[in-house]
């Protein structure tokens, strides 16, 4: 099982949603979350906005279900016209804030850029990204120039037991059960 928190390399924040549009006219913002649960991003009261290069932090003041989505409302934020100035901005953590995951549970960010390997050694590339589907969470992993292994984009199914076999977060290396010319 993994929580879904993004990240971009290199940084110390992980993504954890994003401000998509206004809701109403007193300032609620329309929310996309990565977490999984979706409401998992309102449990955390300080946010860090990024909007292109420049970091605000912003205080969550309450946060709900609407719809299928989530609506939330930051402090200082009153209008329509405040919340329209924050649209699009990613929603960040550090990652010294996220909670400690116990056994075999990982963050999407600390897989992303993991070597993967065939249990026969062949390497298949690194983990560029992961998606959810509605049966289980997927891995695209991109292959480098390799002579043994054709350089392709892959989609492995993240099933620790079955198609994960190991993962070394220290080794950055992660040891699958998969065919190599599928």
């Amino acid at each position: 099982m993994s929580e879904h928190a993004q990240a971009q390399p290199a940084d110390d924040h992980v993504v954890l949603g994003k401000l998509t549009s206004p809701y109403g006219v007193k300032g609620w913002l329309k929310v996309y979350s990565y977490t999984s649960p979706m409401e998992g991003i309102l449990d955390y009261e300080a946010w860090v906005l990024r909007q292109g290069s420049r970091l605000t932090r912003a205080r969550l003041l309450q946060g709900r279900r609407q719809g299928k989505g989530l609506v939330a409302r930051l402090e200082g934020v009153d209008s329509r016209e405040a919340a329209e100035a924050l649209a699009g901005a990613e929603i960040l953590l550090p990652k010294a804030e996220l909670p400690e995951l116990a056994g075999d549970d990982y963050y999407w960010y600390q897989l992303e850029g993991l070597a993967v390997v065939t249990r026969e050694g062949l390497a298949l590339g690194r983990i560029d990204h992961l998606f959810e589907t509605g049966a289980n969470d997927v891995m695209v992993v991109k292959g480098e120039t390799d002579e043994r292994i054709e350089a392709r984009e892959r989609l492995l199914p993240f099933l620790p037991g079955d198609v994960v076999l190991e993962v070394d977060l220290e080794g950055g290396v992660m040891t699958v059960d998969w065919d190599p010319e599928f």
